[in-house]
């Protein structure tokens, strides 16, 4: 059985950052995997090309076998109680620093028989959530994978962005679109 990995947009708005990070994380676990719920009709065709799109909120869904991954909650998932779960929901949040516990205030609370689990508490962007979350599926343990804190882009010679969140090393490398990359840079160096 396929694993779902569903991104709850929680923005006002379909940021040029959302869409990015949302295709990285369909090339991450495959277009047939990932659901985006909580979008507006307008956006949808947005979207469409990277995974199954739904104006309705996975709130009012009422999926089995479902768990929410929210930093909050003090059980860490392990692929042990990864493998009891069909669906991973995920807030589609573009952090904030400090975090203000938005995936808890606009998620979880409002799906209390849901299960909630961490992947440590220190925030991740949305798509090396997922990231996380699937090698968890594919058998790792948490404390298995590798991770940095903070991403230091290189905008020009003067100039460098720091994104203050957790993200998974590849290759001694953060887990970053590319295309985040040069969006950042693009944005910060005009």
């Amino acid at each position: 059985m396929n694993k779902i990995f569903i991104i709850e947009h929680l923005e006002p708005e379909l940021y040029e950052w959302c869409i990015i990070e949302y295709r990285h994380i369909s090339k991450i676990v495959g277009k047939n995997n990932i659901w985006f719920t909580n979008i507006r009709k307008s956006d949808i065709g947005r979207l469409i090309k990277f995974g199954k799109v739904f104006q309705e909120s996975v709130k009012n869904m009422n999926l089995k076998n479902a768990c929410i991954l929210d930093p909050d909650p003090h059980i860490i998932l392990t692929p042990k109680k990864a493998m009891n779960f069909h669906y991973f929901i995920f807030g589609g949040i573009l952090g904030d620093y400090p975090p203000r516990k938005r995936t808890k205030q606009e998620l979880s609370k409002f799906m209390p028989a849901v299960s909630k689990f961490n992947i440590g508490k220190v925030q991740m962007s949305t798509d090396n959530a997922v990231y996380t979350v699937k090698k968890i599926i594919e058998g790792k343990n948490l404390n298995e994978l590798k991770f940095q804190d903070k991403a230091e882009i290189k905008i020009n010679s003067i100039l460098t962005t720091v994104l203050p969140f957790r993200y998974n090393l590849i290759n001694k490398k953060p887990l970053l679109s590319p295309e985040l990359i040069k969006f950042i840079k693009n944005r910060d160096n005009n």
